[in-house]
């Protein structure tokens, strides 16, 4: 039986507990077979974000990324609260891109769970994502080595100030 919740597990952890991922891709009735109850899924869905919340840097993408994505499938005030609270303390010095990568990823993080999360902590994290996104427009273009506009598919200043700016656009509909 424990090999069984262990193949759940990494199935449930692999499509971010969606079961419409799944289904896309074809596990969805192998995990199914498993019968894991919610309690252990909502378990799961905690060490996903403890791990995710841990991993946040500057100098890794993917944490606030998988944070992002998980926050589509399960909603929690610890993802905005920790996400925000990291930006605000690790990301003004930070480059351009670095910024509006997780000031992006921030107010997308925001949208799924304004059902979730109390004003206050809307506002602080709207404040985050807008003070990361003003200083992306306001200071002058720095990129770290290896961090190229193209990555973003932008080609210019111009191009980064105009995403920072719908994404300011986009957090005023959220307190909205």
């Amino acid at each position: 039986m424990e090999g069984e919740t262990q193949q759940a597990r990494e199935i449930f952890i692999r499509y971010l507990g969606s079961p419409a991922q799944m289904h896309r891709e074809g596990a969805l009735k192998q995990y199914n077979q498993y019968g894991i109850v919610r309690e252990m899924e909502l378990q799961w869905f905690q060490e996903m974000i403890a791990e995710g919340c841990g991993r946040l840097s500057i100098r890794d993408w993917e944490a606030v990324a998988r944070l992002e994505a998980l926050s589509k499938n399960y909603q929690d005030p610890v993802i905005v609260d920790k996400t925000a609270s990291f930006a605000s303390r690790n990301l003004m010095s930070a480059d351009s891109i670095v910024r509006l990568m997780y000031a992006e990823a921030l107010v997308e993080i925001i949208r799924a769970h304004k059902i979730v999360i109390t004003r206050e902590l809307l506002f602080s994290a709207c404040r985050v994502a807008v003070q990361l996104l003003e200083s992306v427009v306001t200071q002058p273009l720095v990129t770290d080595p290896g961090h190229e506009l193209q990555q973003l598919g932008l080609k210019d200043k111009r191009a980064l100030n105009s995403r920072a700016k719908k994404s300011i656009e986009e957090v005023e509909r959220l307190i909205n």
